[in-house]
């Protein structure tokens, strides 16, 4: 039995913690907050509970895949989660609309086809076969495997794009925006690409066409609600851990790793004390590393991806009932989405963002039936400084809550009272991996040049997200258990 020290207690450090208190192992988790979950936070008064990170889960297969793993009792014995249907409604700037049904990719092109017109759906459709391909080609190596030594070769484009005569020469679209300006000719279906991008924290100027697959994938399995939020889910996770033996020190901000005959021995924490260990987990970024750069020549660094955007985040309470008709997720497009992310990676938040609004049919977010917990949220710089003036945080809300009144015309008549996070209160947020661009949309390894420090959560392969942290933490455990020929799970 070997003594694992996991530094953060986020959904992809308890994901592994879990997994390999399992297989046997002491595991303590040293988290620097008082509370689990990391990004997966809550907020509640008044009888009111808001989601603070993300509202929705995508690939609910990676976390039944971890109660299997750790249990008996299935992930749904302690949550009650459910596909939202529609998955999304779309108000674009012209003044059309569409509700895209929850996975079912005919039902999305039957419902573009409707909306926008006549052959918009069997584009998107064409589009989704091709995002097919790219997912086919890139969902192991960069979901399910421990990063490839020769990690180069993922720099390749694995989405097949069109070929396109443009400017008396035939190109291929590089970018997802090029994808959408070239293949869709439609900017509503254009807007689809760029909004999905930008949810993700990526530019979608900049980002490859690649991450096509994300929009086949949410297409594809769906976007699920767990009822009390996503912070129920982080709680079952927590207790699984619990119920497996593995310790929680809350509090505990670890400034560095112990290294004892070169490989790694421990932690030290920052009130001097340290903790020995076997193995070390690493799943809270580089705080808990100190000075030490834990990348072996040739590996993967972290690069412009670490520059991500944040999410800006209104908490909003209303008086009165939730419409009945109401979606669950409604989307405000930006007229100009590319503008958009200009603004966001430029440093500055755009002046008419994509708004998302939230309105979960949930009775355990409101005080009764008679109020309405409403979450929007957008895009947004994820420099702390840049939300340092009041003024700034106040005129951003206000365009949010502009946004909003196309879903919920008198939101401002029906307010009691809000709560502003900026990236500031959340931290940014981290794009999963992605293949092509020359693997500039890489994350590091979850092995490092010191034996026995091991990476894990959104900074790490395979990137950000809720799901992508999840798989983070089956890649640890793995390579742990079995060792550096581990070669991903089955």
């Amino acid at each position: 039995m070997a003594r694992i020290a996991v530094i953060g207690a986020g959904m992809g450090a308890m994901a592994a913690a879990a997994r390999l208190a399992v297989a046997g192992h002491r595991v303590m988790v040293h988290e620097r907050s008082g509370t689990f979950g990391g990004a997966v936070g809550a907020f509640e008064r008044d009888g009111f509970a808001f989601d603070t990170g993300p509202g929705l889960l995508h690939l609910p297969a990676v976390y039944r895949d971890l109660f299997l793993k750790t249990g008996k009792q299935p992930l749904e014995s302690r949550i009650e989660m459910a596909q939202v249907d529609p998955a999304s409604r779309h108000l674009f700037a012209d003044g059309t609309a569409v509700s895209l049904p929850n996975a079912s990719r005919g039902g999305v092109v039957a419902a573009l086809d409707s909306a926008l017109g006549a052959g918009t759906g069997e584009r998107w459709g064409d589009f989704l076969k091709r995002a097919r391909e790219c997912w086919d080609r890139s969902r192991r190596p960069l979901l399910e495997e421990p990063l490839w030594p020769n990690w180069q070769v993922l720099g390749r484009e694995p989405y097949p794009a069109l070929r396109q005569r443009r400017m008396l020469r035939v190109r291929q679209a590089a970018t997802l925006a090029q994808v959408g300006a070239w293949e869709l000719a439609d900017p509503r279906l254009a807007s689809l690409l760029d909004v999905c991008a930008l949810s993700y924290g990526l530019d979608p100027r900049r980002a490859p066409a690649a991450a096509a697959l994300l929009p086949y994938m949410e297409h594809t399995f769906g976007a699920w609600y767990v009822r009390g939020g996503m912070r129920a889910l982080a709680r079952a996770v927590y207790e699984r851990c619990l119920e497996r033996g593995v310790d929680f020190t809350f509090g505990s901000e670890v400034v560095g790793v112990l290294e004892r005959d070169g490989r790694a021995a421990g932690l030290e924490l920052a009130d001097g004390s340290t903790v020995e260990a076997d193995e070390v987990v690493a799943a809270a970024g580089r705080g808990g590393l100190g000075d030490r750069e834990p990348w072996r020549d040739g590996d993967v660094r972290p690069g412009a991806a670490d520059q991500a955007p944040g999410r800006f985040t209104m908490l909003m309470a209303l008086r009165g009932a939730r419409a009945s008709e109401a979606a669950h997720q409604t989307v405000v497009h930006s007229p100009d989405t590319a503008a958009e992310a200009a603004a966001v990676f430029g440093g500055g938040p755009a002046g008419r963002p994509t708004v998302m609004v939230l309105r979960p049919d949930d009775p355990t977010t409101r005080p009764d039936q008679d109020h309405e917990a409403v979450t929007l949220t957008a895009t947004a710089p994820g420099d702390p400084a840049h939300w340092s003036e009041k003024a700034v945080r106040d005129c951003f809300a206000g365009a949010l809550a502009t946004a909003a009144e196309q879903v919920i015309p008198d939101i401002r008549e029906r307010l009691l009272w809000h709560e502003v996070l900026t990236p500031a209160e959340t931290g940014r947020v981290r794009p999963p991996a992605l293949a092509g661009s020359g693997g500039a949309y890489l994350r590091p390894s979850n092995s490092t040049r010191l034996p026995g420090l091991h990476l894990a959560g959104g900074w790490s392969h395979p990137g950000g997200g809720l799901a992508h942290a999840g798989m983070s933490g089956a890649l640890v455990a793995g390579l742990i258990v079995e060792g550096e020929d581990f070669r991903g799970s089955q």
